[in-house]
């Protein structure tokens, strides 16, 4: 694992030069398939250590990081074109990129905590730096205070942890069982607000209307999977407090998301839209890891990718016509069928993945998940099927909204889709499809 790490920071002095650009995309793009093959099912432990190692768990996400990173700088040529501080984005990328490799692979709780943190600065630089409108920095500062507020008592968390057993280790947390209420809360917190929860969500939305493309597809690719990850790694940690606590955030998780659900009909802006309907899956996700069975670690986990490669893919819908059109208002971006007909096809291929179609990923997890919730409590399929139904609502409402009507006869300009655009595109929707196949690799963990 040191040795992709290496990787990166040996990629820190090719940012300099605004001619590598490409080069290191496809730096980045090499790396991810050299990831690939690691041997994560070989028969000894080859890929674990104290300190950076990597289990399936991890495995997927970092994965998933690169893999957006490398599409993030493909998304965003047109800062390469205005030449808008393209070796500093270029520098800022790797730096993120190696904070989130870290942030899955450090086995330390401590040192998860200092990347975790460490993930929030490149992705705040991005929003004020590269952003468009002026409000980008309350944007950051709602992005920054709501994650640190509930960042300093998991700090404590870990301290105090520390204090009582002498060691970090994420993998020795299962031997301890302990029943405090206030470290509990103290440990979940910040994974609830970064995932984010209904009630701590507020910081998302405006993050992402103000962050530019590569800061939402990140933000919406890997940053909300920290918290899932997160979750995942300290619920073990209490499991009789789980056990016993677990139905609030399962409850408030559940009617969240269908509040969620019927907020996105109210959003006129694309990316508003789109930011919504991340927090009402993450809403499903926060229910199958809190009801602490096997089908909703699973499901939550297949739906964590899932969401990752699809959200981001449809972001990046948003700003190609954005750069067409200089808006994401619902009522200037109508009638796109007229002017990108192979545009519509690519708008329905990941709306409908969206809304878990098959043979996405989403569907996938969302069965599980549902699988999961219902064993859990059969109350919950109240919640669930409005839930999935207005995923579906809404994201035949964005899809019929853009492609079909009168158009903006205000547009003076225009061009249609280009290569770059459709693979990039492509590189989104083949992985988020073709996974399916492989699924062994998350369904058989134990």
């Amino acid at each position: 694992m040191m040795k992709f790490l290496i990787m990166m920071i040996f990629m820190i002095p090719l940012c300099l030069k605004k001619s590598m650009y490409w080069l290191v995309q496809m730096l980045l793009m090499m790396m991810m398939f050299m990831f690939m093959n690691v041997s994560i099912f070989s028969e000894n432990f080859c890929n674990l250590s104290y300190m950076i190692s990597c289990d399936i768990m991890s495995f997927g996400l970092i994965l998933l990081s690169i893999w957006i990173c490398m599409l993030m700088m493909m998304a965003s040529e047109n800062l390469f074109k205005m030449n808008y501080y393209v070796e500093f984005f270029m520098f800022n990328l790797i730096f993120l990129l190696v904070m989130l490799f870290m942030t899955f692979s450090v086995m330390n709780l401590f040192m998860f905590y200092l990347f975790f943190e460490g993930s929030l600065i490149p992705t705040l630089m991005l929003i004020v730096g590269w952003g468009y409108q002026p409000e980008r920095i309350q944007a950051g500062m709602y992005l920054l205070f709501y994650t640190l507020f509930a960042s300093l008592p998991l700090l404590l968390g870990i301290l105090y942890l520390f204090n009582k057993m002498g060691n970090n280790n994420i993998y020795f947390l299962k031997f301890m069982n302990l029943n405090i209420y206030l470290l509990y809360l103290s440990m979940i917190m910040a994974f609830l607000v970064k995932m984010p929860m209904y009630f701590v969500h507020l910081w998302l939305p405006k993050a992402h209307v103000e962050a530019p493309v590569s800061g939402s597809m990140i933000l919406a690719g890997i940053m909300l999977k920290l918290g899932g990850y997160g979750l995942m790694r300290v619920l073990i940690l209490m499991e009789n407090m789980s056990l016993k606590l677990n139905f609030i955030w399962v409850s408030l998780s559940l009617v969240g998301g269908f509040y969620i659900s019927l907020k996105c009909f109210c959003q006129i802006d694309m990316k508003s839209l789109i930011a919504y309907s991340s927090v009402a899956h993450m809403s499903l996700v926060i229910g199958g890891i809190m009801t602490m069975n096997y089908w909703g670690y699973m499901g939550s986990y297949i739906l964590m990718i899932g969401h990752g490669l699809c959200s981001s893919g449809m972001f990046c819908l948003a700003n190609i016509n954005y750069e067409r059109l200089h808006s994401r208002s619902l009522y200037i971006n109508k009638g796109m069928m007229n002017f990108m007909p192979s545009m519509s096809l690519w708008w329905f291929l990941l709306l409908s993945s969206n809304m878990a179609a098959p043979p996405s990923l989403n569907l996938l997890g969302e069965i599980s998940l549902i699988n999961s919730l219902v064993g859990w409590s059969w109350i919950s399929m109240i919640m669930l099927i409005l839930v999935s139904f207005f995923s579906a609502g809404y994201s035949l409402y964005l899809y019929s909204y853009i492609q079909h009507g009168k158009y903006y006869t205000g547009m003076y300009s225009f061009y249609t889709g280009v290569s770059r655009e459709y693979l990039l595109l492509i590189l989104h929707w083949l992985p988020l499809n073709l996974l399916v196949m492989k699924i062994d690799y998350v369904m058989i963990w134990l």
